[in-house]
């Protein structure tokens, strides 16, 4: 700005003394030298007023330039007003504009001196300077006096026909400012509006939606003729324009389109056929609903223009466009917004609070989304605990029997936090998990109850409060923890636990009949000093003890009751006399007196665990009232889709002849396709009716002529859009010839397979490669850029044509360029989520990467051994009624696969029973579970009557029971078939020293471990016994085991190699204790399912 010595001395009228020289010592100064952190405040700005009052425009100048230094540095200047503003008629364009720069910030503080000069101001709207002009309405509009809406009304409406789009901008933000000052004038405002609506400057566009917005956001009416032009112009906007319309469009979108999603449910809906409907009927009503969906060319036209913004760095537009994918496009496509919003999570925290908040509410309904970016989601130490907890609310969303095991690894992690909020988070999400996913519900009891020896009594009392939510669900197995818990009262202080441990006493007090009369004692000890909510407990431990063992709890119970008729809190007391009159008889005791063991010993529902994000689902994304759950000023709901689509010709706009020819020409050029066809009829047709739809006249010229550009000198430009008819038919027939020419001259050399063409080969590999990534990681302007410059070199590179055929058939090779572009590529194609379609061996072979790692197994030691027993029951594959005459029958081998050592080996046995002889037998039409892979049998040419054959195939089930579906077909009839493995069936026996599995055993304790206790037949306690009937239901090996009592098992997962420890303890009487140790929670769950059946039965 000026001078650096500006706070200390405002004005530094003599010179400072420089160094070496003696500095006089002054005793006091007067004058305008004097040092200004000791000057009066009445004198703080005399220096700053004589120089605006200066004659001179250099001192103006320079004590602007101080002025506007001190209101940006956040310094309070409003006393020099006067002083400004007489300046304002200043002929320096300088000056002038410095002072527009002050009235604006002050003129609303001082609108009484602001109004001596609304002259000034309004002369200076015909400025010659567009700065200066815009600059008065600024301030104009910035006087909030009443009186002055007449003027500002004409102002605005004179800037709205300004030849400067920045005025322009300015006018359309004056409409606000008037707006709120005097929302009469609405209906002149809306006129404005229309008419800087159809302005085609890309500095107007933003404003303008956001007057809008502000002044008349339900006039949809005016959106229609500009809808078109909003969405090609959205890329050039400036940012915050961009998010002010995409949030316009997507409420537009909501109002005029019909909804993709509706696809998804009409099937299932009208499936059955209502019982006094005629067939008539029904079959005129499935016409109706069933009628295949086609989308809008508008709605694509947003939905594609929209697309290259995610690559924004503006993390306000990404949230944007997110919002507009997840409420306007088809479900399909919406995923492609997944890698954006975790892409704005490397920001900073504020961006990535809001960002997290969106995909937790999204990962409620589409978990497939982010599943590949589970691990994007893991805490970080540095994360503050706001990140840390809605990370940990997205990672519960996403939890599934696939990643179960390796998220409750990760939470153990979390448990043991310093951070005591984020701990009892955890916990919490350990408890809906096991809610969730029934399979690991024990396995995250036994967690849940080892954190009960915890020293941290948030992380206690936080595990009490939700092992009573989970008890609820199954409380007749858990008696032992309900007395474990009981005993925690003496430690546990925190009254939200303690309130829970006295109701599940109370609740299964039959239960623990020994244990809830002391715990009633102990709790009439302390009953003055608790909480209130622990005392609320207490009466209600107290009524429901007197009620089923009175004979032990009266005097207690009455004892309490006296206690809480005096208590401080009107809660206690009411409660006190309720209960007193409920369950005490007396002849005041109303009819109630003889139902208050139903009342208070009701069942009572099982709590429901859900994400606090599920009610924020009805708020539209990214928006203030999402993030505060609320309702905040101003916000507009998104309204329902429309049964029925609005009419689509109301946003046609008229265009001029000449752009209709060119349009034309355009249109022609567009339906000539190479030889080789790159997409189908259907979607060439979708193709140009976008196209045409939309007003992409003025990009593809000039995309046209940057290609031009690029190619002169290298051919002459005498192609323009007049040529005749020969002409054109010349060039067509020209252009197949070279087609075809350069068509046989690449076949040549590929059968020739010199070197000189693997090298061009590579290189032209590597070059689309390198235009592709560069496409998706730039923005949308530098990847035209790049991706004109590598056409261009491509085109210089090539075989060059003859010269007269040359100008012609490289503009129709760019042409078609112009035609296929890389944003384009999904817009017709439908866009599935990315977890829906991987490579399948890729998938494999990284899951089995990750669980390898995970593994806590050491090969070292641990062998893969041959099966112990191999069981010959067969499976139905396919009934002989069903094949009509094939028969098919399957029988898990339990050897090791030839294909894969992932994969389980089946023996499949097709018999034919018919007397003719059935051709081509074979498996085809897949329908995996995602990361499931197969090795068919090779197909059967022919099965003669009465015949057997036995043929090997290989399925890798991902350590999952999922079924894999098949289609088992003949040369006449294909039969829908599937195979679901047992448990059992998924491990590969191991051999092991009984030190080994002890020590393997240790690491897999906690969450990993699940038990149960099983009454076993006399008959099966034996040894032998026990062995046979173990192995015949799992592949299993045996290990050596020193004690009579103990049996103990052991097996690999066949697809991770994960390990399977089985251990049967031989309790005191009939009783055994089952227990398995595995990484792989949810297999140990179904498998101790299936084993504790076979020990118990006879």
């Amino acid at each position: 700005m000026s001078t650096n010595n500006a706070g200390y001395n405002e004005q530094a009228g003599d010179a400072q003394p420089e160094v070496g020289q003696e500095a006089v010592p002054t005793v006091a100064s007067s004058g305008p030298a004097a040092f200004g952190l000791f000057r009066s405040d009445a004198k703080k700005n005399e220096d700053l007023k004589q120089m605006l009052e200066s004659s001179k425009d250099s001192a103006k100048l320079e004590a602007m330039k101080r002025i506007v230094g001190l209101v940006a540095r956040g310094k309070n200047a409003s006393e020099l007003f006067p002083a400004v503003v007489k300046n304002v008629a200043s002929k320096n364009i300088e000056i002038k504009k410095l002072v527009y720069v002050y009235l604006m910030r002050y003129a609303e503080e001082q609108q009484d001196l602001a109004l001596l000069s609304i002259s000034t101001f309004q002369r200076a709207l015909k400025d010659p300077n567009q700065l200066i002009r815009a600059s008065a309405l600024r301030v104009l509009s910035s006087i909030r006096v009443p009186i002055i809406v007449p003027i500002m009304m004409l102002a605005i409406k004179e800037a709205s026909t300004d030849l400067s789009p920045y005025v322009r901008k300015n006018a359309a933000h004056a409409i606000q400012k008037l707006y709120s000052l005097d929302p009469e004038q609405k209906e002149m405002l809306i006129e404005v509006i229309e008419k800087l609506l159809r302005d085609k400057s890309t500095l107007v566009a933003g404003s303008v939606v956001m007057a809008f917005e502000e002044v008349c956001p339900d006039r949809i009416d005016l959106i229609h003729k500009n809808f078109r032009k909003l969405c090609n112009l959205l890329v050039d906007v400036e940012e915050w324009g961009q998010v002010v319309i995409i949030h316009m469009l997507t409420r537009y979108a909501r109002t005029q389109f019909v909804s993709p999603w509706k696809e998804d449910g009409a099937l299932e809906e009208y499936s059955e056929k209502n019982f006094y409907e005629s067939d008539d009927e029904q079959q005129e009503k499935h016409q109706n609903i069933n009628k295949p969906y086609s989308m809008d060319p508008d709605h694509r036209l947003l939905i594609r223009n929209t697309k290259p913004l995610l690559q924004s760095r503006n993390a306000a537009v990404v949230m944007a466009v997110a919002q507009l994918y997840w409420h306007v496009a088809p479900k399909s496509e919406a995923g492609i917004v997944a890698k954006s919003l975790v892409r704005l999570l490397r920001n900073n925290r504020e961006v990535q609070y809001v960002v997290l908040q969106n995909i937790a509410t999204m990962s409620i309904q589409r978990k497939g989304m982010f599943e590949p970016y589970l691990k994007s989601f893991y805490v970080r130490s540095t994360d503050p605990t706001m990140i840390n907890i809605l990370k940990l609310e997205i990672l519960t969303n996403l939890a599934n029997e696939a990643n179960i095991s390796t998220l409750l690894r990760e939470f153990q992690t979390y448990v043991k936090s310093q951070d005591k909020q984020f701990a009892a988070a955890t916990i919490e999400a350990i408890g809906r998990c096991a809610t969730n996913i029934s399979e690991v519900t024990d396995t995250c009891l036994n967690g849940l109850v080892c954190l009960l020896s915890n020293r941290d009594e948030i992380v206690v009392a936080e595990s009490v409060v939700v092992i009573k939510k989970l008890l609820q669900t199954q409380p007749a197995h858990h008696g032992e923890i309900i007395k474990r818990m009981a005993r925690l009262l003496d430690s546990i202080t925190v009254p939200v636990a303690r309130a829970s441990i006295l109701w599940l006493t109370g609740e299964y007090c039959e239960r623990v009949p020994k244990v809830a009369p002391d715990v009633l004692r102990k709790m009439a000890k302390s009953f003055t000093t608790e909480d209130d909510l622990v005392k609320l407990q207490i009466l209600n431990l107290g009524a429901k003890l007197y009620l089923t063992n009175s004979k032990q709890t009266k005097l207690l119970t009455q004892y309490i009751l006296n206690l809480g008729k005096y208590d401080p809190s009107y809660d206690i007391r009411d409660r006190t006399r309720f209960i007193r009159q409920l369950i005490v008889p007396s002849e005041k005791s109303g009819a109630l007196s003889k139902y208050a063991k139903k009342i208070f010993l009701a069942q009572k529902p099982a709590p429901l665990l859900e994400s606090p994000f599920k009610d924020r689902e009805h708020f539209q994304l990214g928006t203030l009232s999402h993030s505060l759950n609320m309702k905040a000023s101003g916000y507009l709901e998104l309204s329902n889709w429309p049964e029925i689509a609005p009419d689509p010709s109301v946003r046609n706009v008229e265009v001029i002849e000449s752009a209709k020819e060119w349009t034309s020409i355009l249109g022609k050029a567009k339906k000539e396709k190479p030889i080789e066809k790159f997409y189908s009829e259907s979607e060439e047709e979708e193709e140009s009716e976008d196209t045409s739809s939309s007003s992409s006249s003025e990009s593809e010229s000039d995309s046209e002529q940057e290609k031009k550009d690029c190619m002169q000198g290298s051919s002459s430009a005498d192609n323009s859009g007049s040529s005749s008819s020969e002409d054109e038919i010349n060039r067509k027939s020209k252009a197949k010839r070279e087609v075809v020419r350069k068509v046989a001259r690449v076949l040549k050399s590929n059968s020739e397979g010199t070197e000189e063409n693997k090298v061009e080969s590579e290189k032209a590999q590597s070059s689309s490669d390198t235009e592709s990534s560069s496409a998706e990681e730039s923005s949308s302007n530098s990847s035209s850029d790049s991706q004109s410059d590598s056409e261009c070199k491509t085109s210089v590179g090539a075989a060059e044509p003859p010269k007269g055929e040359n100008k012609t058939l490289q503009e129709k090779r760019d042409h078609n360029k112009q035609d296929v572009s890389l944003l384009d590529l999904d817009d017709f194609n439908p866009v599935l989520p990315p977890v829906a379609v991987p490579t399948p061996s890729v998938l494999a072979s990284s899951l089995a990467t990750d669980l390898e790692g995970l593994s806590l197994s050491s090969s070292s030691v641990i062998d893969v051994s041959a099966p112990v027993f191999v069981p010959m029951k067969t499976h139905e594959l396919l009934h002989r009624m069903s094949g009509k005459g094939l028969a098919a029958h399957y029988h898990f081998s339990r050897q090791p696969c030839i294909y894969s050592d992932q994969m389980v080996s089946i023996q499949v046995t097709l018999t034919n029973t018919t007397d003719q002889k059935i051709d081509n037998i074979h498996l085809s039409e897949k329908k995996l579970p995602t990361g499931m892979r197969t090795h068919t049998f090779n197909s059967i040419e022919s099965l003669e009557p009465g015949e057997s054959i036995t043929v090997s195939m290989g399925i890798d089930f991902c350590d999952s029971t999922q079924t894999a579906n098949f289609q088992l077909c003949t040369k006449d009839d294909q039969f829908s078939v599937n195979i679901q493995p047992p448990v059992g069936e998924l491990l590969s026996p191991v051999t092991m020293s009984e030190k080994d599995f002890k020590k393997e055993r240790g690491k897999l304790t906690g969450m990993n471990e699940t038990f149960t206790t099983v009454a076993v037949a006399p008959q099966n306690s034996t040894r032998l016994v026990i062995l046979q009937k173990v192995v015949n239901a799992a592949n299993l090996g045996v290990v050596p085991s020193g004690e009579d009592n103990i049996h103990r098992f052991a097996a690999k997962t066949v697809h991770s190699g994960s390990l399977m420890l089985v251990t049967v303890e031989l309790e005191e009487g009939s009783a055994a204790r089952l227990i398995i140790n595995t990484e792989k929670t949810v297999i140990g769950s179904i498998l101790l399912r299936e084993l504790k059946p076979v020990l118990s039965q006879g």
